[in-house]
């Protein structure tokens, strides 16, 4: 990501109102519903709001600007990818929810009850590693997955057992705190949430002592996936709401499966095709043969026509691998590879003398299609027709 400040347009020595004023300005410019379909828009949105949401915390400035991006892991920080649209959304309404007429420019009026919203559960990943006999076909996993799930002890309320949250007194169960300000552009209400709370609205006054006030537990779940024919190693799954909890009772994030395609010693995968490479002997190439070759759901027999060169291709029609979301198939390209022995024995050596003395020089360039006139010749030395 590009450098916080030049992000914001603001210098490295810019106060805490000079960061406010360009975040607010960028965030209305860049809001997607000002912008409406249009992702470079929302993904800039994002950035901004995490640039601001680093440089309004001092001690996240700090570490950021002794050592970037690498100083905020570990401080809720440069976010590790998690950060999301919905993440920028809440920061935004936070700091200016109240702004004369910014919730109404927006039509989000409305949409937040009183302040109080449950926090989302993390988003998990998880690796999931696929043979090519899966993507042929499509597969069910059964995967183990490591994550928070609600206190069974508490429900996911944080309150020990028998006890519930009591409403916060300072917010009055709002969760945030309003603060009318006066200056020369006229009169303004800031938006924060409340300090006692966390901008939950509710205070846990005794808590549970197995979660410690958390409302949730790391736990393993086993979770099925259904991985569709198809898929490459840059395709992911993501399961909706089956990620973390959120804190005291919030809404589950999301799980992501990244498929790991493991190579097959046997294939090589070109697109929805299969590359197979098949030896065969000298005398093979000249008669030609039929011959039993793998395929990734079983076996097939492949003829093998006279006169066939070395790096020539034959095709199994529709035995490769389905796209994906189509009805279409590709096929089994079979790469003939012609041996030849290093060592003879003398009664081997003395058919490919005989062969030498009655074969052609070798032309300058290969016509597969006129090759039969050879060929025949060639047949008939080991054949003695």
């Amino acid at each position: 990501m590009a450098d916080y400040y030049e992000l914001l347009g603001v210098s490295r020595n810019a106060d805490a109102d000079e960061i406010k004023k360009a975040y607010r300005k960028l965030a209305l410019e860049h809001h997607p519903d000002r912008n409406q379909g249009s992702k470079d828009a929302e993904e800039r949105f994002k950035e901004v709001t995490e640039a601001y949401e680093v440089l309004r915390d001092p001690e996240k400035r700090g570490a950021y600007d002794r050592f970037g991006e690498q100083g905020l892991k570990g401080r809720g920080g440069g976010f590790g990818g998690g950060f999301d649209f919905s993440d920028a959304i809440e920061i935004f309404m936070r700091d200016f929810g109240g702004f004369g007429g910014i919730e109404d420019l927006f039509g989000m009026r409305g949409a937040r009850q009183s302040g109080v919203s449950a926090r989302k559960g993390q988003t998990v990943r998880i690796r999931l590693p696929l043979t090519l006999a899966d993507v042929a076909t499509g597969v069910k996993k059964t995967l183990r997955v490591a994550l928070l799930d609600a206190c069974e002890a508490c429900e996911g309320s944080g309150a020990e057992p028998g006890t519930q949250p009591s409403t916060c007194t300072v917010c009055g169960g709002a969760g945030e705190e309003r603060h009318v300000q006066r200056s020369v552009f006229g009169q303004f209400v800031s938006v924060q949430p409340c300090r006692t709370c966390g901008g939950e609205g509710r205070v846990i006054t005794t808590p549970c002592t197995r979660c410690s006030a958390e409302g949730r537990l790391r736990v393993e779940k086993e979770i099925e996936v259904e991985v569709p024919a198809g898929v490459t190693s840059e395709n992911f799954l993501t399961l909706r709401g089956q990620g973390s909890v959120g804190p005291r009772g919030g809404p589950r994030g999301d799980l992501v499966v990244l498929l790991e395609i493991q190579e097959d010693p046997r294939f090589v995968r070109e697109g929805s095709d299969l590359l197979f490479d098949l030896p065969i002997t000298f005398g093979q190439a000249v008669l030609g043969d039929e011959i039993e070759v793998p395929t990734i759901e079983g076996t097939a027999n492949v003829a093998i026509p006279p006169g066939i060169q070395g790096g020539e291709m034959l095709r199994l029609k529709g035995l490769g691998i389905p796209e994906l979301n189509g009805r279409t198939r590709g096929d089994q390209l079979i790469r003939i590879l012609v041996w030849v022995p290093q060592e003879l024995s003398a009664e081997q050596e003395e058919v490919v003398r005989k062969l030498r003395e009655v074969e052609d020089p070798a032309p300058e360039k290969l016509d597969h299609r006129a090759r039969k006139g050879f060929w025949s010749r060639v047949r008939e030395a080991f054949t003695g027709g």
